[in-house]
């Protein structure tokens, strides 16, 4: 009997379903149930909320999500093998748990949330940033989303959170801290997964801010930060200077070197020099 409720083991629901992981879909199954209830905490309090979940494959997380209260949960899975174990889950939760069989690419999941919404994910390893980079960039602040608990492999979780000066820093950190709270919240080694992958994983919390943290165009953000870290090891005047004819000048009105590099730039550096660039 599993841990967090009455369902069997993951081990035997794999088993009993011939759910092999595919490497083509990215998939690493998460067994230890009271792991996947830890990471449903970090998602906070779920009682008020609706979770959605992407791949949830034979459903660790869900079970999670849904032994910790969570008011409803909208699983999307594109493994068709998937769907009779998830169905299982649903009949023990009554009304709590909804599968969409598709690709989380291209699914809307709006339509089938109520707000408050937050997302928790053990995402597959192929669609991850993808997926966190949409989150972060929708057309209007704030998102549909409080919150983000996401699983990435352990390199991409450092660059979400990571800090400037570092090797990691870059664009997904711009991205997150512009409009986020982020934090490494649980760190996993490969043994913790079937079949194990190669590298650790950690599961990454992100808290969505009102609004961003300073004032800046976010399509004139986005291009200034993509140019300056295609070419991290230039010089940001050689780096961006596909991006205005006078990028010295913006620079330094930014209070930016010339000779800088874009690891070397914080946060608000960006946003100073992206107000510059959108100026006529």
């Amino acid at each position: 009997m599993s841990a967090i409720d009455q369902l069997p083991p993951l081990r035997d629901v794999i088993a009993n379903h011939g759910l092999i992981a595919r490497k083509s879909l990215g998939q690493n199954f998460l067994l230890d149930l009271n792991l996947t209830a830890k990471i449903a905490r970090v998602a906070g309090d779920l009682r008020a909320c609706d979770v959605l979940e992407i791949g949830p494959g034979p459903g660790g997380l869900t079970r999670g999500l849904l032994s910790e209260g969570a008011r409803r949960v909208l699983a999307i899975e594109k493994d068709r093998r998937c769907i009779p174990a998830l169905e299982e889950i649903s009949a023990t939760y009554p009304d709590r748990l909804e599968v969409i069989e598709g690709d989380a690419l291209e699914i809307d999941p709006l339509t089938h949330l109520t707000p408050p919404i937050r997302v928790a994910a053990n995402l597959p390893y192929n669609v991850g940033t993808e997926l966190l980079v949409r989150w972060l960039t929708p057309p209007t602040w704030p998102p549909f989303w409080q919150s983000l608990t996401l699983m990435f492999q352990k390199e991409v979780a450092e660059r979400i959170v990571a800090k400037p000066g570092s090797k990691a820093y870059g664009r997904l950190a711009i991205l997150a801290s512009w409009r986020a709270d982020a934090r490494i919240a649980v760190n996993l080694p490969p043994g913790a997964f079937t079949p194990p992958p190669k590298v650790s994983s950690a599961v990454v919390h992100l808290t969505a801010l009102e609004r961003p943290r300073f004032d800046a165009d976010a399509k004139v953000l986005e291009r200034v930060v993509a140019a300056a870290f295609n070419q991290r090891r230039k010089m940001l005047r050689a780096s961006l200077k596909g991006i205005t004819s006078d990028i010295e000048d913006r620079l330094i009105a930014s209070g930016i070197k010339p000779t800088d590099r874009a690891e070397q730039i914080p946060l608000e550096g960006f946003c100073a020099l992206a107000r510059e660039v959108a100026k006529k």
